[in-house]
């Protein structure tokens, strides 16, 4: 059995790989098991930190041939591939310089002479990565499982897996210990024995919603600690006081970078009805004027292909059946007539509840708008969604957008700004969006035995 690698810009294989077989399976998670107190115990923190700085800068002097495979397998606009290398050299450097500072032992008050909390690895966690952002996604579920001491397994997007074998040998180029970070080449159907190995300790996943139920159920049957980053269907709520050019800039790059390929793209505009008619004619200009199709290596493309046929396919189901129950086409709402995997920006208005414009995760570039009649109707429209990942809030009274902000139902909410990853602040969802935090100080404790020592 083979996992192919294929070039989402003009439908051509770029490479074939064979599967590993079950014994070599088993044999990677042997030597995981007994490499692990090695990594833990042997290699200190401020070494660590230092195969880290290390890490940074491999990233830094590949940065253009990682970029490029970055956009050849996935279609990725090739400039937005050089900022995702560049985002995971700058992960390295935060933890490199915060880490001491975030597992250090923590002081506690009690009845004895001392008591403290101290963080101590798990042993080997597996991750299981998704395609969207290659790179990026990785980087932040190992950089941090690695510099706390666990020993990193990754089993990574079937579609990608160049970019997989590029990111071990970053690693290696890096001076990491063989086999402290280790790529599986494994199909789905591998994952579930891989997780209820005994070596395996915790699981991180990040993709779509079915996956992650498949893998907390296996994870939750052994008792194994599971982090979900899953989907999501943010909401964008634009005010009646809005700076609306500010607004329309967010939008088109909130919804549309990546070919609005993300978990956290803004995906539902939620406009004050009173704005609602000059948001979305100023919104069908934008997108239309400045997204224009193109080779995803060239200079001047601003849309870039969806990584796979069936995607696109699935994400114009989506649409059209949103039409055919009434929902608006304002623009968009087709494949293009050209070579490769492209789909037209599209807005649809009318959105009601009954259709999966509304109800569904839109992975693509398509954007759904809809009217609120007051701030607290906009609150309940964000919050009408099993998802709860990201949102945005775009106002220029600043007590009443924090308190949307408060009162918006997610991991995160963004005011006056795009909804994005950040290595400083703390990324992670709620309901169906998953649960665990990745990123700053919580991600670097989740895969950690948070152990109280107590004396006296």
């Amino acid at each position: 059995m083979a996992m192919e690698s294929i070039n989402p810009a003009n439908g051509e294989v770029n490479a074939r790989f064979d599967l590993w077989d079950d014994a070599t399976v088993e044999q990677t998670l042997t030597d995981a098991g007994l490499l692990w107190p090695q990594w833990a115990k042997e290699v200190s923190m401020d070494d660590r930190c230092q195969l880290l700085k290390r890490l940074g800068d491999v990233l830094l002097d590949d940065r253009e041939p990682l970029a490029e495979l970055i956009t050849l397998e996935m279609g990725k606009l090739y400039k937005e591939a050089l900022a995702e290398v560049d985002k995971c050299a700058k992960l390295c450097d935060f933890y490199a310089e915060k880490a001491p500072e975030f597992l250090a032992d923590e002081p506690l008050e009690s009845d004895g002479q001392q008591s403290f909390l101290t963080y101590k690895p798990l042993g080997v966690v597996l991750g299981v990565m998704p395609w969207n952002f290659p790179l990026w996604q990785v980087f932040r579920f190992a950089v941090p499982t690695l510099t706390a001491g666990n020993v990193v397994l990754v089993k990574h997007a079937s579609n990608v897996p160049q970019c997989a074998l590029a990111i071990e040998e970053v690693f290696r180029k890096a001076g990491y210990p063989e086999g402290v970070y280790q790529h599986m080449l494994i199909s789905a159907s591998q994952v579930e024995p891989v997780i209820r190995n005994k070596v395996v300790r915790a699981v991180s996943l990040t993709g779509s919603e079915p996956a992650g139920r498949k893998v907390a159920a296996i994870a939750g049957s052994e008792l194994k600690k599971c982090v979900l980053e899953l989907g999501g269907s943010d909401a964008f709520i634009v005010l009646d006081d809005v700076d609306m050019e500010a607004a329309v800039a967010g939008a088109v790059k909130g919804r549309f970078q990546n070919c609005g390929q993300s978990c956290i793209a803004a995906k539902r505009f939620i406009v004050d009805a009173y704005r609602h008619d000059e948001f979305v004619a100023a919104f069908k200009q934008a997108v239309e004027s400045q997204l224009h199709a193109g080779d995803p290596m060239a200079s001047d493309a601003t849309l870039a292909p969806m990584a796979r046929q069936d995607l696109l396919e699935e994400l114009d189901a989506q649409v059209q059946k949103s039409v055919q129950m009434g929902a608006t086409l304002v623009t968009g709402g087709y494949q293009l007539d050209r070579p490769g995997s492209y789909y037209a920006p599209t807005i649809l208005t009318d959105v009601t509840s009954s259709m999966p414009a509304y109800s569904e995760e839109m992975f693509g570039p398509v954007a759904t708008v809809m009217k609120a009649s007051e701030p607290a109707h906009a609150v309940g429209l964000a919050n009408a969604t099993d998802f709860g990942l990201g949102g945005s809030v775009w106002g220029n009274d600043a007590d009443t957008c924090e308190t949307i902000a408060r009162n918006m139902e997610s991991g995160a909410t963004y005011v006056n700004s795009i909804t994005f990853s950040d290595p400083r602040l703390p990324f992670g969802g709620i309901r169906n969006s998953g649960y665990g935090r990745e990123l700053s100080r919580e991600g670097i404790r989740e895969f950690t035995n948070i152990k109280t020592i107590y004396i006296k």
